[in-house]
């Protein structure tokens, strides 16, 4: 999958959840390359570009592990329940060394997942897993 069809898909399971979720899921969505240990910003969608690279190694929190470690096939994805802030929420594995990054900077997941409209809005989530399960995005130079 190319780095634009990418972007389109997960722009649509954006709009999805919102919809589902009657307000805004997550309100931060990034797609990071990770390529030779070295990060880089290939999309982002959100209200602070600029302090989402400046915090990101904390903002990782427990999610780092799984990201660094490459422990996660193409299509998995992790949550974070006690993110605080601007600590993501989630991750989602788009290719090799390839995420994206899901943050709701107002929320903990543990309150979202609290709302029962979570289990609707969840939907839209699983189906963009399964079409970089089935399509991974390749990005020619990710550095």
């Amino acid at each position: 999958m190319t780095l634009e069809k990418a972007k389109k898909l997960i722009k649509g399971c954006a709009v999805q959840m919102h919809a589902r979720y009657d307000k805004p899921v997550f309100d931060e969505w990034a797609i990071i390359s990770f390529a030779d240990k070295k990060g880089r910003m290939l999309g982002y969608i959100g209200p602070r570009k600029e302090g989402f690279k400046k915090n990101f190694v904390s903002d990782a929190g427990a999610l780092r592990t799984g990201i660094l470690e490459e422990q996660y096939q193409i299509g998995d994805f992790e949550f974070s329940r006690h993110g605080v802030g601007t600590g993501f929420e989630s991750f989602l594995v788009l290719g090799r060394g390839l995420y994206l990054i899901c943050n709701n900077t107002a929320e903990t997941m543990d309150a979202i997942a609290k709302n029962p409209k979570w289990i609707g809005a969840q939907v839209p989530f699983v189906e963009l897993s399964d079409q970089f399960r089935a399509d991974p995005l390749v990005v020619a130079n990710p550095l």
